[in-house]
């Protein structure tokens, strides 16, 4: 057979070396590695025993949000100047009372002397009519007439004060700058109060909902903070709150004083908080009705921002000591709700159980079991990969055979088989 090989032409043994490399490339997968079809679809199954436990099992309404301050104050100069002082920055943190800007006090120095000076004239007049006051009714109305005018020019010279006071503006809450929008130099003109509204910077969230169902809720749009053209905006960094949307069949679950679980894309922490605020107006998306549901953080945590996405879970109902087993471990047979426990035979049999809610992957069992008892749990997993062409799943591998017959060579002792060995032989012609 040697001769036979040597024989052939050199085409001849390129060729037959390569279909000898390719079916024995293709015996290795086929007899090695290939898992069968029935083996790898059939998963691996393990079954152990849980006992029963008593527990706190809690029902929720869940959404997501955005953070907002409760506390937001546009602060802007009341009197009418030129600014000559600016003494923060944003994103300065400030504390009530600290100076953040003043304008120039002369004309308001100058109004304040010429109230004063009103004032003074005032008071002399009335205290000259009421020493000459002889008690007829023209004397007495002239004392009166004097009076009011006193009181006209205290009034004044208050004004004029307040206005002297406004030229040094100043935060009212403590918390973060998130808008200086004055410089040096610029002509301002009062707007009649030192500072803008007080209190909560949001409002109402709307948004799109889905149905939500016990444990799971809609997503809802967040709050949004409006914007404001202040020279000053100071956002309160102690108190926050958010705003989810509710389907309306979750909402009536709800009430104000529920406890809230809050949790930010930035901190694994848990945050909590108390539901505030309950809405009457339903927005709408897709046909679904929505209500808004305020809720405030409880405490000052730190870590928080303005803006920042927080998912929110509601609990409104919470019971400690329940009897649970997994949900895994209950099934049913012929109409009944059973679970299989380990008899005292090391057989298995059913018990009938009654089941209540379900909470996570635990189911309440509220007749049938007793703490402690246990009950069998089957989970089952992909097999593992790897398994021999065996079909013993060891991962051995063992000289195999071609399809329709036939050893596969043996490559091993890196010398070429004789051609005679396939299938068939091989048939070649033709002097070297």
């Amino acid at each position: 057979m040697l001769s036979l090989w040597r024989r052939t032409r050199p085409w001849v043994r390129v060729v037959a070396v390569a279909l000898l490399v390719g079916v024995a490339g293709t015996g290795v997968y086929w007899f090695g590695f290939r898992e069968s079809p029935a083996q790898a679809a059939i998963p691996k199954s393990t079954t152990t025993s849980v006992a029963a436990s008593l527990t706190t099992i809690q029902q929720s309404v869940s959404g997501s949000g955005t953070l907002t301050p409760t506390v937001q104050e546009d602060v802007s100069f009341a009197v009418s100047g030129t600014v000559t002082s600016v003494d923060v920055a944003v994103g300065d943190t400030v504390t009530a009372g600290q100076q953040l800007a003043t304008v120039d006090t002369l004309q308001l120095n100058a109004a304040l002397l010429q109230a004063k000076a009103e004032l003074a004239s005032a008071q002399a007049s009335l205290s000259n009519a009421q020493d000459e006051a002889d008690g007829s009714d023209s004397s007495d109305a002239q004392v009166a007439a004097l009076s009011a005018q006193v009181d006209v020019a205290q009034t004044a010279v208050d004004d004029a004060e307040a206005d002297m006071a406004g030229a040094t503006l100043t935060a009212p809450v403590s918390g973060l700058l998130t808008t200086v929008d004055v410089e040096v130099g610029d002509a301002v003109t009062g707007s009649g109060s030192s500072s803008g509204s007080s209190g909560s910077a949001t409002s109402g969230g709307t948004g799109s909902t889905g149905g939500m169902g016990g444990s799971t809720g809609s997503t809802g749009s967040s709050s949004t903070t409006s914007t404001s053209t202040a020279q000053f905006v100071v956002v309160g960094t102690d108190a926050w709150q958010t705003s989810v949307s509710v389907s309306e069949s979750d909402v009536a679950l709800l009430s104000v004083g529920n406890q809230a679980e809050l949790t930010t894309d930035s901190s694994t922490d848990t945050v909590y908080g108390t539901v505030t605020e309950i809405g009457l107006l339903s927005s709408s998306s897709g046909g679904v009705a929505a209500y808004p549901v305020t809720v405030d953080v409880t405490g000052s945590p730190e870590g928080l921002h303005d803006g920042e996405s927080v998912d929110v879970s509601i609990i409104y109902e919470r019971r400690t000591d329940v009897l649970t087993v997994p949900a895994s471990a209950v099934t049913t047979e012929d109409g009944r709700t059973v679970v299989t426990q380990e008899g005292a035979d090391g057989e298995t049999v059913t018990t009938a159980v009654t089941v209540g809610e379900t909470s996570g992957n635990l189911v309440e069992i509220t007749e049938g079991l007793a703490e402690g008892d246990e009950v069998l749990v089957t989970s089952f997993s992909p097999r593992a990969s790897g398994s021999g062409g065996s079909g013993d799943g060891s991962g051995d591998t063992e000289q195999g055979q071609f399809p329709g017959g036939g050893e596969m060579p043996d490559f091993s002792s890196g010398q070429m088989p004789d051609p005679s060995q396939m299938q068939g032989g091989f048939q070649g012609g033709g002097n070297g």
